[in-house]
C-alpha cells in the first residue's frame, strides 16, 4: 500500500475523550454566542430604525420579539381603543439578517468540536444536538416570555383626537408571542441549521451508514449556500455604496442589520424569473429601491415580476444577468468538488433538486404582511395614519419549477465548464 494512501486514513478519536469535549459548557457556549449574535444585530438595528423612541420602555421586549421571529417564532399583534372603537393589527415578517447571523455562529459552533474527524457514530451526534437543543428551548422559553408589550399610539390632534378622547376610546396595541408556536418552530429552525451544517461542510464527520451520500448530496448543498452568500455580499456592497454615497445612514444601517437577506434574495427570485404579488397601503412602506415601492404602491395588489420593474426602468434586466453568471458559477463549484465518475446529466438533475428547495425555502421565508387599523363606532379603517397593509407574497409552485429549471441548465452547464479541472476520482495518466 502506498504511503500516501495509508497516511489519508482518518483516524477516529477515541470515544471517551469525544463525549467529554461534546459536553454541556461547550453546548452552552454555542447557544449564548448565537443568542448575542443575533441580539447585537437586532438592537442596533432597531435603535437605527427608530424603535428606540418607542414609549414606555417597548426597546427591550421588541429586540426579544425580533429574534423570536428570526428563528421560525410567532409573534401576534392585539389592539383596544375602548368600548366603542377597536384596533386591529397584524404581521409576519422575518428579519433575514438577524437569522443569517445566528445561523452561521449556530453552524460553526456545532462543527467545532467536531474537526478533524472523517467519522462520528450516529448516538455521538445525536448526544452533541441534544444538549444543545435542550439549552436551545431554554433559552426560547425565555425569549418568547419576554418579547410582549403593550403602549398607546399617538392620534395626533385635531378632530380624531377630540373624538377618542370623547368616547374614552384612546388605541393601544401590543403585541405577544405565541410561546408553544414559538418554541416549536425554533427547535425546528435549530433542527434545520444543524442538518444543513452536516450537509455542507466537507470536513463534518457523518455516521458511516450515511457516508455513501456525502458525494451527491454535500456539493450541491454547499454549492447552494455559496449561491445565495454571494447575493447577500453583492447587496452588502450596494448597501455599503449607498451609505457612503446617498446618505440616510441610519435608514441603510438598519436595512443591513435587519433586512440585508430579505432584499438580496428577493432580488434573487427576481432575475430567476419568480413572480410576487405585494401591495403597499398607508404609511407602512418597504425598505426597497424606488422603483420597487412604485409597483407595489397601486390601490390593488400589483404584481411584481421582471416585466412590471422593467416597465418602470428597463436596466433593471442585470437582475438576470447576476442570476446567468451567479448560477453557472455555483453548478462549476458543485462539479469539482464532486467525483470525476458523476455524468453531467447526475449534475444537472441534484442542482435541479437543490435549487427548486432554495427557492421554496427563499420564498417562504421572504413573505411579508403587514396591518394596522383602528375603528370607531364600527365603521371600517379611520384611513390617514392610523390603517395601512403591506404584502408580498410569491406564487410559490411557479417558483419551484423555475428554480427546477434554471438548475437543470445550470448544473448541465457548469458540469460541462468543469470537465478539464482536475477533481476527485481521477488518476493522472502514467501513476498506479
Amino acid at each position: 500500500m502506498s504511503p500516501r494512501i495509508a497516511s489519508a486514513r482518518p483516524v477516529a478519536a477515541p470515544a471517551g475523550r469525544t463525549v467529554a469535549r461534546h459536553g454541556w459548557p461547550p453546548a452552552l457556549a454555542v447557544v449564548v454566542a448565537a443568542l448575542v449574535a443575533m441580539a447585537v444585530p437586532a438592537a442596533v438595528g432597531l435603535w437605527a430604525a427608530g424603535a428606540s423612541d418607542l414609549p414606555s420602555g417597548a426597546f427591550l421586549p421588541v429586540v426579544l420579539a425580533t429574534v423570536v421571529t428570526a428563528v421560525g417564532g410567532t409573534v401576534e399583534l392585539s389592539g383596544d381603543a375602548g368600548d366603542l372603537a377597536r384596533t386591529n393589527a397584524g404581521l409576519t415578517v422575518v428579519p433575514l439578517s438577524v437569522t443569517l447571523v445566528g445561523a452561521l455562529v449556530v453552524a460553526g459552533g456545532f462543527l467545532r468540536p467536531l474537526r478533524h474527524r472523517a467519522v462520528a457514530g450516529a448516538r455521538e451526534l445525536a448526544g452533541w444536538a441534544a444538549r444543545i437543543a435542550v439549552l436551545w428551548l431554554l433559552a426560547l422559553i425565555g425569549l418568547a416570555l419576554g418579547a410582549r408589550h403593550t403602549f398607546a399610539v399617538n392620534v395626533g390632534s385635531g378632530a380624531l383626537s377630540d373624538v377618542t378622547d370623547l368616547l374614552d376610546a384612546a388605541p393601544t396595541v401590543g403585541f405577544t408571542t405565541d410561546v408553544p408556536l414559538s418554541v416549536v418552530f425554533g427547535l425546528l429552525w435549530l433542527a434545520g441549521i444543524l442538518v444543513l451544517t452536516l450537509l455542507v461542510s466537507r470536513g463534518a464527520p457523518l455516521p458511516g451508514r450515511l457516508l455513501r451520500f456525502q458525494a451527491s448530496v454535500r456539493p450541491a448543498a454547499f454549492a447552494m449556500v455559496v449561491f445565495v452568500l454571494a447575493y447577500v455580499g453583492l447587496a452588502l456592497v450596494v448597501a455599503l455604496v449607498a451609505l457612503v454615497t446617498r446618505g440616510s445612514a441610519r435608514e441603510t444601517l438598519a436595512v443591513i442589520l435587519l433586512g440585508l437577506p430579505n432584499l438580496a434574495w428577493l432580488a434573487l427570485t427576481l432575475g430567476l424569473g419568480v413572480t410576487w404579488k405585494g401591495r403597499v397601503d398607508g404609511p407602512f412602506g418597504l425598505p426597497v429601491p424606488h422603483v420597487l415601492a412604485e409597483v407595489l404602491r397601486t390601490p390593488d395588489v400589483s404584481t411584481l415580476n421582471l416585466r412590471t420593474i422593467t416597465d418602470h426602468d428597463g436596466r433593471w434586466w442585470w437582475l438576470v444577468g447576476v442570476a446567468a453568471v451567479l448560477l453557472p458559477a455555483a453548478a462549476f463549484l458543485m462539479a469539482v468538488r464532486s467525483p470525476a465518475r458523476v455524468r453531467a446529466w447526475r449534475h444537472a438533475l441534484r442542482l435541479a433538486i437543490a435549487l427548486a428547495l432554495t427557492v421554496l425555502t427563499l420564498c417562504l421565508t421572504g413573505r411579508v404582511s403587514a396591518h394596522y387599523g383602528l375603528s370607531l363606532l364600527g365603521i371600517g379603517d379611520l384611513g390617514g395614519n392610523l390603517s395601512g397593509e403591506l404584502l408580498l407574497r410569491p406564487q410559490l409552485w411557479w417558483a419551484v419549477g423555475l428554480g427546477a429549471l434554471w438548475g437543470l441548465v445550470a448544473g448541465y452547464l457548469g458540469a460541462l465548464l468543469a470537465g478539464p479541472v482536475r477533481r476527485r476520482g481521477e488518476v493522472a495518466a502514467g501513476r498506479p
